[in-house]
């Protein structure tokens, strides 16, 4: 009897033991489903991107010409207006010119004046060489006569360029157009003294059938513009955004404005060219130009899949089933929505999209994959 009593305490204690041993297993794995956090997870693919960047670029006119006076005098005639297109050769302004003018007759007349001395001299010449030839006067006399008619001879064509000299003068008062261009702002009204040395052109003339939109690209997106054209990994296009913020319907060209980069600034000096058929464009004006890089098989991820730890990049990656590694990368590029990425990161990699600043290194997740943006 008492034997049964002891085994069957024995068996009671032994059931309590399992039982207390079950019931800690239990809730240990209750504590770490708890603590995993149910995160969503992209699968990563590479694929095209176009990567975009804008700088403020000012236009100019592809000729942009200062119209400054090349003689002094009273401005007489202003014949354009300002906003107005001219053709090349058109005349533009007229300054008096009475001086010059004159200087132009007074010239005349000194040629005329050496053209009859010239003649003299050569007449005493004809008079002399039979009289040497007959030994009436001596070849002294001939050599003296010859020597004044090249002298006079040198007259004529000093004369003769004065007199082009004053013409010059003469036309330059009238101020025409060099090309054909739009007129800018005329400060100068009839009556205004002119001069060549004035700090203000007469006015401005742009040639705007197609613009420059000058603008200043820095050190590392010029090395990476020029690597994208040598390497040919993609298609490169231009554009151009107005000040209204809509989009210029002509693709531009991408040129360089500048061989060197300047010291102060770190940057160097670009132009997109535009074709401005519509005279849309003029110069003066402001722009956005847009450099769009169609990049080929990149990886790229939403920034906000991204921790950025001290200027490193770190993303969480699903390692197994439920547990996540945190990686290191390298990023190429970037938009203003996803990172291009360089190292770290292949297709096919499972990458956590929310709660970064929860997860740690081996934590463990509830993975869900959702459909990448």
């Amino acid at each position: 009897m008492n034997y049964r009593k002891g085994y069957l305490v024995l068996t009671l204690m032994v059931a309590a033991v399992l039982y207390s041993c079950g019931s800690g297993n239990g809730q240990e794995n209750a504590q770490q489903m708890q603590q995993a956090l149910p995160t969503d997870f992209i699968q990563v693919k590479s694929g095209d991107a176009d990567v975009s960047t804008g700088y403020p670029g000012s236009i100019e006119g592809q000729d942009n010409v200062d119209i400054k006076a090349q003689v002094t005098g009273y401005l007489e005639a202003v014949y354009i207006k300002e906003g107005q297109y001219v053709n090349k050769g058109q005349t533009l302004f007229r300054i008096n010119p009475s001086v010059y003018n004159e200087q132009v007759n007074t010239n005349a007349a000194a040629l005329k004046s050496a053209l009859a001395a010239q003649e003299t001299a050569r007449l005493e010449v004809e008079k002399l060489k039979p009289l040497v030839e007959g030994k009436v006067v001596s070849d002294m006399q001939l050599k003296t006569a010859q020597a004044s008619y090249k002298a006079a001879s040198a007259q004529v064509a000093q004369a003769q360029s004065s007199l082009g000299s004053s013409k010059i003068n003469a036309n330059f008062t009238y101020i025409k157009a060099p090309v054909s261009g739009y007129i800018g702002r005329i400060p100068n009204r009839v009556g205004n003294l002119i001069s060549p040395s004035d700090p203000s052109p007469l006015t401005t003339l742009s040639s705007i059938h197609s613009v420059n939109v000058y603008f200043s690209m820095n050190e590392a997106d010029f090395i990476a513009h020029s690597r994208a054209q040598n390497s040919g990994n993609g298609a490169q296009n231009v554009e151009l955004i107005l000040a209204d913020g809509s989009t210029y319907p002509l693709p531009g060209k991408l040129e360089n404005a500048s061989g060197n980069f300047d010291r102060n600034t770190g940057s160097i000096q670009m132009k997109a060219v535009f074709q401005n058929p519509d005279k849309l464009l003029r110069a003066g004006g402001t722009a956005r130009v847009m450099i769009h890089n169609a990049l080929n098989g990149v990886v790229k991820l939403p920034k906000t899949s991204v921790k950025d730890i001290q200027d490193r990049f770190f993303v969480y990656k699903l390692n197994g089933k439920d547990k996540v590694k945190m990686t290191q990368i390298t990023v190429s590029g970037s938009t203003t929505q996803d990172y291009f990425i360089k190292e770290g990161v292949n297709a096919g990699d499972k990458i956590a999209v929310n709660r970064i600043d929860a997860l740690t290194d081996g934590a463990q997740v509830i993975a869900k994959v959702v459909p990448s943006k």
